[in-house]
């Protein structure tokens, strides 16, 4: 199935903005999380077609998963 993974912020740096990935059904946002290599504690949103979903939700053909470090500031 296609899945549309879009990173934002420092998780762009070295991979890529947004990108169509292929997966098998039943991938979870955390085994994309995975893939990516990006740490758990650094994961401040993810969204499902612009839902905020927990890392064991279940992608779908044709999601879009957003992937959104925490930010940190003043």
């Amino acid at each position: 199935m296609n899945v549309t993974v879009k990173l934002f912020a420092t998780f762009r740096t070295g991979r890529f903005n947004s990108e169509v990935r292929e997966y098998q059904p039943g991938t979870t946002v955390k085994k994309v999380i995975d893939e990516l290599n990006l740490p758990l504690d650094d994961i401040g949103a993810t969204l499902i077609n612009g839902r905020h979903v927990e890392e064991d939700m279940e992608l779908q053909e044709g999601d879009m998963l957003s992937i959104f470090p925490l930010v940190g500031g003043g």
